[in-house]
């Protein structure tokens, strides 16, 4: 593609591709997203796939609830955890002031 080497100018930014783009564009293939570029040098249109701002923020926030979902059952088994040892140190204690 002329975009390695040379310098371009993006013609049309960054969007989504559409249903018929993604058959017959092979850019669409990697992110879904193409934008069309000119070339300086040979004065070329061609197409580049690249990545939308909407659709990471959209990945970022997916990340952050599920890791926020993952931290609350993981704090939720510690609270449990924590309140058996205790049930069975209490247990304990119990056990050996009843055997004095």
């Amino acid at each position: 593609p002329c975009w390695r080497v040379e310098d371009f100018v993006v013609a049309q930014e960054c969007a989504r591709c559409s249903s018929f783009q993604a058959k017959t564009i092979p850019e669409c293939n990697p992110t879904g997203f193409i934008e069309k570029i000119n070339c300086a040098t040979s004065k070329r249109d061609e197409f580049k796939s690249c990545r939308s701002a909407v659709m990471e923020a959209h990945v970022f926030w997916r990340f952050v609830g599920t890791m926020m979902c993952v931290a609350a059952v993981f704090a939720v088994l510690v609270v449990c955890r924590q309140r058996v040892l205790d049930r069975k140190a209490l247990e304990k204690v119990r056990k050996q002031i009843e055997s004095i």
